[in-house]
């Protein structure tokens, strides 16, 4: 029997797949803190798999930065360094501004300014909850809806590369004022839907500047009791 095209798209992720994105979440989420070693053994009793899927699941995790791996140590989640943190917001600086100025050329040309209010939409939504976890993914979906409008392939391949490490930044300083971020999201994307290249260039550079070095507070942070109740909550999500 042949797979139609609306099969593929609708199929289950594969087993090493839907693993990875579990211990994504749960990295994020500080179920397993940086510096923590993953043993291969606890980790697959925990997510009631064989070692095998689990094997498979490691590598798209360093490919994505959380974890680093060694022969004598197996897979250690990545611990945040000041080098690291200037590392991606210098690459957020080269990506997102450029994509801020092409993403309102798009639109001036026609393309649809849709999807970023529709994730603009959904990110107020979540800011609203506080959930640290949904405000950052929802902020990381909207900068990358901004850098899909230019419609550059390349660009896009980039940003979906470090969105992970993004997101997991995001989260991490989620003391930061959310509803600042959400502020500078919506000037971003107002500049956009009128096509003004310049202006929202500038906005994008100040608003991803003005938390460099907050960020730095991460290097430092204390495990708050709030912290640890949601620690403890993804890591109840594993089992």
């Amino acid at each position: 029997m042949t797979t139609t095209r609306r099969d593929d798209a609708t199929a289950q992720p594969s087993l090493p797949r839907q693993i990875h994105a579990r211990l994504r979440e749960a990295i994020i989420r500080g179920a397993y803190p940086q510096g923590h070693r993953l043993a291969e053994v606890r980790i697959a009793d925990e997510l009631a798999v064989s070692r095998v899927p689990l094997r498979e699941a490691v590598p798209m995790l360093e490919m994505e930065g959380f974890v680093v791996t060694s022969p004598r140590r197996g897979a250690v989640v990545t611990t945040w360094t000041s080098e690291l943190i200037h590392d991606l917001f210098d690459l957020r600086e080269v990506l997102e501004v450029g994509a801020a100025g092409l993403a309102a050329r798009a639109v001036a040309r026609g393309a649809p300014v849709e999807p970023i209010e529709r994730a603009l939409q959904h990110s107020h939504a979540v800011v609203e909850a506080g959930d640290p976890y949904e405000i950052a993914e929802a902020s990381t979906l909207f900068h990358q809806a901004i850098v899909d409008t230019t419609g550059n392939a390349l660009m896009q391949a980039s940003m979906r590369s470090v969105s992970g490490r993004v997101q997991w930044l995001f989260t991490l300083t989620s003391e930061l004022d959310v509803h600042d971020a959400f502020h500078d999201h919506v000037e971003l994307a107002q500049a956009i839907a009128v096509g003004n290249e310049r202006m929202a260039e500038a906005l994008a550079f100040a608003h991803i500047e003005r938390d460099r070095e907050p960020s730095f507070a991460v290097l430092h942070q204390p495990i708050t009791p709030e912290r640890a109740a949601a620690a403890a909550d993804a890591s109840t999500t594993l089992r």
